[in-house]
């Protein structure tokens, strides 16, 4: 069981992936209302990127599923 600071760790490393992925969203949206969509495009896969990595972060449960038989 992971101890109460590693989780604490975690949910921030997650929160930090979030508001990164949220920061390059909107930076994007500025910089695509100027017309420059090349740069948009590249910030966006960042923020992907990024909202990836929140969701990766954290304990891994692996769960294998049995036929019955």
């Amino acid at each position: 069981m992971l101890s109460s600071s590693k989780t604490e760790s975690l949910s921030d490393q997650r929160e930090a992936y979030s508001q990164a992925a949220q920061s390059l969203f909107n930076k994007a949206k500025l910089i695509a209302e100027v017309g420059q969509y090349s740069e948009a495009g590249s910030l966006i896969l960042k923020a992907l990127d990024q909202e990836r990595r929140a969701q990766g972060s954290g304990p891994q449960v692996l769960q294998l599923i049995k036929p019955r038989g």
